[in-house]
């Protein structure tokens, strides 16, 4: 498995669907996931404090899956991805369980369980990711810029499985 962190949560209006991108741990790829903007809400929900006396829906599964749980969740997994839509397991020590990657993701964040991907779904549908130069010809920022320009163009189409 191919260990993720969420990198950015991209939104570029009410026309264009959310985009989540994953970048490798230990790695230079970067896997974009588009999603509804109640998906990407929750994510970015994930990363701020939780409101103890009113939980968001993920605050609260987070406090189930490790208050009353029978075991443990040790990471979520992206597996699979069709037509454009990719789909996620909560790995727990006995068993997997089937679950939106924008539920996965922000349940991951909450817990604090690792986000992980299989080597197949990163060789499909990764992008690599181009080094950053930091120098006086080519600064970082203009390969940051070249990247976000990227994200605002493409599609999920772009990304469909060509069989």
């Amino acid at each position: 498995m191919i260990e993720l962190k969420v990198s950015e949560i991209r939104v570029a209006g009410s026309e264009t669907p959310p985009v989540v991108v994953l970048s490798e741990v230990d790695g230079d790829r970067l896997l974009p996931i588009w999603m509804t903007h109640g998906g990407a809400a929750a994510i970015l929900g994930a990363t701020e404090d939780p409101d103890e006396r009113r939980p968001s829906i993920h605050d609260l599964a987070g406090v189930l899956v490790t208050e009353l749980a029978d075991s443990e969740l040790t990471s979520v997994q992206i597996v699979g991805c069709e037509e454009g839509q990719f789909f996620a397991e909560l790995v727990f020590a006995d068993r997997q369980l089937p679950a939106r990657p924008s539920d996965a993701i922000a349940l991951a964040l909450r817990v604090g369980c690792p986000i992980t991907c299989l080597p197949e779904v990163m060789d499909t549908y990764g992008v690599a990711a181009e080094a950053a130069v930091t120098s006086a010809d080519a600064p970082a920022e203009d390969e940051v810029e070249k990247f976000l320009e990227f994200l605002d163009s493409v599609t999920p189409d772009d990304f469909e499985d060509p069989e």
